[in-house]
């Protein structure tokens, strides 16, 4: 992760920017496989216990809901085991015997739809049934899907297996409950994967798969232990509780130290020489080796990036692994060396441009896609959220989806705490799941095709970070008890990543009206089965309710954010084909509505 490279001269912007970015409107056999109360609704239910538990799966939170009748929860699934950390700030507990879970995703009948909501007041993918109307008894905001306007096919959703994410999900007495959370059909069922190539600042010291000076035939490349003994065996295992091809993609932080102009592969430092030349022919090679590895223990990528945050590199600390590109330089080096070194290789494997900030769009690709040579080698763009406030997304990420319609735009890294005055791990905190998915929202209604998260799991002050680079994840483990926690942020991400498939496309979603005292955002998608999703995030807060968490004893969010005046918003849902949905969203919620078209 690179914000720590704008710690100095963006530190007052970005508190301010972060929390409110713009506005939405193959290979061997084993390998990972790449590739509230609305009329007619009948809610789960179940208990809030507190016994804790650990992740077989994943969580859904039951309880009544006003004026709705209540059932037994779903055959299977099994509700969150709450822990506060203050006033509503929940984490869901899951240990070696327990932990909550979903059922599989199942449509419903014509005419029907389901709907799973997770809230500040404790619901966690709570499951509820309803029918579609003839028509609204009390018609107001209306929301009206359009099937024929198609917009940008989905790559999907998913996180990072860092060496810390690794390291921390092996700490576990059974890391599969934890993996199952993430991957399986009883959890959020997560798509891609990112991971980096050697060493990132989520390591535990700093290293590079070849460190024998001019090593330009790469000799004595090898894979690290933290390849080998972890990441790779965790792949695996994600992969084969996986009931959709895991899509993994790579991204390098530092070359060897003999390749970069300081000597070390901390600090700022670009690759010696300039493109086409030996230093960077072999760090094209460093890539292919990498596969070449990789493929040995049945693991092959669907893409990798040409470099982790190649601009902030230049604001990084000085223990920070890196290595600095211009916009010029990335497009010189992969017409020159990665492209062809990438065409040259067995390997399928697609290329990424940027993965930085989105400030550096649309200017980054007229440069490097505006090269014909290069375009024809780069497959998409990958973006980082962490300065998402500075520029609007219809400035950089939709102005760059209409120069170059042909490269998708991905969201290769986000994470909270990373700017934290008192702490980086803050947990139960809803308000940072409510920012991850108002930047889901928001990128998706302006073409990118699928948003990754930072660390799959982290430990309690958030790390380990060789850096001391400290950051939040959506699961928190606490090696020492066995357990680890599902925060907020993880039931925000699996109300994308579950109900939304690779393949799905945006479709058209009208609002008849502008609510200019509620906090309403929205997407359409038409899922490749012929089921619609229609995902609804309310950020508006309940009466005194000044949106931010409370910190007694514990750490919880890092400031308490300005006052947000909203309530419960009602609202209709209209699929011509169908028929009307008479519904509400409460206060600090999310929605996700899912039916099957005639």
């Amino acid at each position: 992760m690179g914000a720590v490279g704008v710690l100095g001269w963006l530190l007052p912007l970005l508190l301010q920017a972060v929390p409110r970015a713009a506005g939405t409107g193959s290979g061997a056999q084993g390998q990972p496989r790449i590739s509230a109360g609305a009329p007619g609704e009948v809610t789960g239910r179940g208990g809030r216990g507190s016994t804790p538990g650990r992740a077989a799966e994943l969580g859904q939170g039951h309880g009544p809901e006003a004026g709705s009748c209540p059932h037994p929860a779903p055959p299977g699934a099994r509700p969150c085991s709450p822990k506060y950390f203050g006033r509503d700030a929940v984490v869901c507990v899951c240990n070696a015997t327990y932990c909550d879970t979903l059922d599989p995703v199942v449509l419903p009948a014509p005419g029907t739809y389901v709907k799973y909501e997770s809230s500040k007041a404790g619901k966690r993918l709570e499951r509820s049934e309803g029918s579609f109307q003839r028509s609204l008894r009390a018609p107001g905001l209306l929301l009206t899907l359009n099937v024929s306007a198609l917009y940008q096919h989905v790559k999907g959703f998913g996180g990072s297996l860092s060496d810390a994410a690794a390291l921390n999900i092996l700490g576990l007495s059974r890391p599969a409950n934890l993996l199952r959370s993430y991957f399986s059909e009883s959890g959020i069922e997560y798509n891609l994967v990112r991971l980096p190539m050697a060493c990132s600042d989520f390591s535990v010291r700093p290293y590079s798969y070849d460190d024998v000076p001019h090593d330009y035939e790469l000799k004595h490349f090898r894979l690290a232990e933290e390849d080998v003994k972890m990441k790779i065996p965790l792949l695996h295992r994600a992969s084969a509780m996986s009931r959709r091809p895991l899509s993994l993609y790579a991204s390098p932080w530092t070359s060897p130290a003999w390749m970069k102009s300081n000597g070390d592969v901390r600090g700022k430092g670009t690759l010696k020489g300039q493109a086409g030349d030996k230093y960077h022919k072999t760090w094209a090679n460093y890539f292919i080796k990498f596969l070449d590895e990789y493929a040995k223990h049945n693991v092959t990528f669907w893409a990798v990036t040409a470099q982790n945050e190649p601009l902030a590199a230049l604001l990084a600390s000085p223990q920070f692994p890196t290595v600095v590109f211009t916009a010029t330089q990335q497009r010189d080096f992969i017409v020159r060396d990665l492209g062809p070194a990438l065409a040259r290789s067995p390997h399928r494997t697609r290329l990424i441009v940027l993965d930085d900030h989105r400030i550096h769009l649309p200017r980054w690709a007229k440069v490097v896609l505006g090269n014909a040579t290069a375009a024809r080698y780069v497959t998409g763009v990958g973006v980082h959220w962490y300065l998402d406030g500075i520029v609007p997304a219809s400035c950089s990420l939709e102005a760059t989806h209409k120069l170059f319609p042909d490269h998708f735009l991905l969201y290769t890294e986000a994470c909270s705490g990373f700017l934290a005055l008192r702490f980086s791990v803050s947990l139960g905190c809803w308000e940072r799941g409510d920012r991850y998915s108002h930047s889901i929202l928001t990128v998706l209604n302006h073409f990118v095709a699928g948003w990754t998260d930072w660390n799959l799991a982290l430990d309690l002050e958030g790390g380990p970070n060789w850096v001391k680079n400290y950051v939040d994840s959506p699961i928190i483990v606490d090696s020492s008890k066995d357990v680890f926690y599902k925060q907020p942020m993880f039931y925000h991400l699996g109300h994308f990543s579950k109900f939304i498939p690779e393949g799905s496309r945006r479709v058209g979603l009208h609002s008849s009206r502008r609510c200019l005292m509620c906090q309403l955002e929205h997407v359409a998608v038409l899922r490749p089965d012929g089921a619609l999703v229609l995902v609804v995030l309310n950020r508006s807060a309940g009466r005194g309710d000044a949106g931010g968490c409370s910190a007694p004893a514990v750490p919880t969010c890092s400031a308490p954010l300005a006052p947000r005046f909203g309530w419960d918003v009602p609202f209709g849902i209209q699929d011509p084909a169908v028929g009307f949905i008479e519904t509400v969203a409460p206060a600090n919620s999310i929605q996700t509505y899912l039916w099957h078209r005639p």
